[in-house]
């Protein structure tokens, strides 16, 4: 999405959280501006606040679809006009695939399911709903996403939420209704415009290009299925520490109106606490995502709970609700299947679920993922839970880099090797000399043809050895080996012409190389908040108190 003017005035958003009725937002035919945000920006001071965090909006959707009609029982599994409810769309849009994770020992693998939650203003209720009557119609745009990771072994549960204006290059995708071709965005733009390029397959592959996490389906909910949802599930308790009003003497906010302590609220006062930044602690989005994380949690906590919602009337209309809310991939294209879904989210317990914000970094108005981010991509793709609570595990089955290399290593006075320094950073310069002195150990070593080559300044995390053939895997291999370089850094690659050593950023000094230690601990940036969490209460800011 193209930044809306200097200061990246977000037209849609301030319509949508503006009074009922409120037509002075200005038709943006290039998608600019989001649902939910309160349109304080820069009208009076010139300066408009950086939007971090993501809406949960319809996750909570989500949540009551899946996790619903996995309790209705087998009476309503089999209704076809529920099936007839649900559409469906192309799992994935892009060219690029990636792999499916390896399975553990007992056979089982992750699931990766990618939530969307679209804006589309696309019938009267998701308008009266949303606001923003100038764009009724318009293309739609992915404000909320967020991957939910279920474990392998299915005991425990990841979420990361992508703030809808991180800036991320969107691949080329195909429209599957009419082939049109989206060509891959010129540089970085807008996450959430990816929804318009040929529709939700397209968020999926702007995922997996950035995270390399495989998504195995996606669900996508818009506007009234939140509030259906809610009135059908009788209202999620939320908590508030003051009086709140959400509007100030402009008109923006979402009209929130609270007293202290802790309401269940279902509805469009569901939609108002989800979409409520005016008057959430500072006002930036990462207050708001803050209260959606809550509202996510305590309605998983009502679903698990409640006993009322075992009345076959208030499941049936909440199956029939949660049907009609979604689009889905053709994997989840039946009840049964979506039955099949929930039964595994479903052995999830709620302190074994945590839900995290990408981490990220202002950029001008908008915001990009920062290493942290990378960290906890990482977490997800090799399946350690986000709550630091993973038995430990047994040492992993040995891979294709641990395997013995069918052609055998030479003799050591034999072996060419070209050893480069990759010592280099974002924040450090290469340190001096690496290159020569790792060189002069392998020579002390006996490897009498290993040589530094300066000429090649590459940056590297990790030490690695490359080889660019099988011939010389066996070569690769033994060099790692007589400087204690783990197997699983030997790389066949083509970036190179014989076996060439690089030296890594984890090496920058000494003579003996130590095996770095994974960090697996989440980000503290990540602001990760456990699903059993029972006493949160958003704090209010004393401008929008009353009494």
């Amino acid at each position: 999405m193209t930044q809306s003017g200097v200061h990246g005035q977000d037209t849609r958003q301030a319509a949508s959280d503006a009074p009922e009725g409120d037509e002075t937002v200005a038709d943006d035919k290039q998608g600019k501006g989001d649902e939910g945000d309160d349109g304080e920006d820069g009208a009076e001071a010139g300066i408009r606040r950086p939007r971090r965090g993501l809406r949960v909006l319809r996750w909570a959707a989500l949540s009551v679809a899946v996790l619903l009609i996995g309790t209705a029982g087998a009476g309503y599994l089999y209704y076809e006009h529920l099936n007839d409810n649900i559409e469906q769309d192309v799992l994935n849009l892009g060219d690029s695939k990636v792999a499916a994770p390896t399975p553990n020992a007992a056979g089982q693998t992750p699931l990766n399911l990618l939530v969307i939650g679209s804006d589309a203003r696309d019938s009267e209720e998701n308008q009266q709903l949303g606001g923003a009557r100038e764009t009724f119609g318009s293309t739609p745009l992915a404000d909320v996403q967020m991957l939910v990771h279920l474990s392998a072994d299915r005991s425990n549960m990841s979420v990361v939420s992508m703030p809808r204006d991180t800036l991320v290059k969107i691949p080329k995708c195909t429209d599957p209704d009419d082939g049109t071709v989206h060509a891959a965005s010129e540089g970085r733009v807008m996450t959430n415009q990816s929804l318009g390029h040929g529709g939700p397959g397209c968020t999926v592959a702007t995922w997996q290009e950035l995270t390399g996490i495989h998504i195995d389906h996606f669900v996508m909910v818009d506007f009234a299925g939140v509030v259906s949802m809610a009135d059908a599930v009788g209202g999620v308790p939320v908590c508030v520490d003051a009086n709140i009003h959400s509007r100030d003497n402009a008109g923006h906010g979402s009209g929130l109106k609270l007293e202290k302590g802790t309401h269940p609220v279902k509805g469009e006062q569901a939609l108002q606490w989800l979409r409520t930044r005016y008057g959430f602690e500072d006002g930036s989005d990462l207050a708001r995502a803050k209260a959606q994380h809550m509202y996510l949690n305590s309605m998983i906590r009502v679903l698990r709970e409640n006993a009322t919602l075992s009345s076959p009337g208030r499941l049936r209309a909440l199956a029939e609700e949660a049907t009609r809310a979604l689009t889905v991939d053709p994997g989840l294209d039946t009840v049964k299947k979506l039955y099949d879904l929930s039964e595994e989210l479903r052995t999830v317990k709620p302190e074994r679920i945590t839900m995290t914000t990408m981490p990220n970094r202002y950029v001008g108005a908008r915001v990009e993922p920062t290493e942290d981010a990378e960290q906890l991509f990482r977490l997800v793709r090799e399946d350690i839970a986000l709550d630091g609570k993973d038995a430990k595990k047994k040492d992993p089955e040995p891979g294709p880099g641990s395997q013995a290399p069918a052609d055998p290593a030479a003799a050591d006075d034999a072996i060419a090797v070209q050893v480069r320094n990759g010592t280099r950073t974002e924040e450090l310069a290469a340190a001096r000399g690496r290159a020569d002195t790792v060189a002069g150990l392998l020579v002390e070593q006996g490897f009498a043809r290993a040589v530094a080559d300066p000429s090649v300044l590459p940056s590297e995390d990790r030490t690695v050895v490359r080889y660019p053939s099988a011939d010389l895997a066996g070569d690769a291999r033994r060099v790692a080996e007589a400087l204690g370089i783990p197997a699983d850094s030997v790389q066949r690659s083509t970036d190179v012409s014989g076996v060439t050593l690089v030296v890594g950023a984890d090496w920058r000094e000494d003579t003996a190389y130590k095996v770095p230690v994974p960090d697996d601990t989440t980000p503290e940036s990540a602001e990760a908040l456990n699903g059993a969490d029972t006493g949160a209460c958003m704090h209010v800011d004393p401008g929008f108190t009353w009494s």
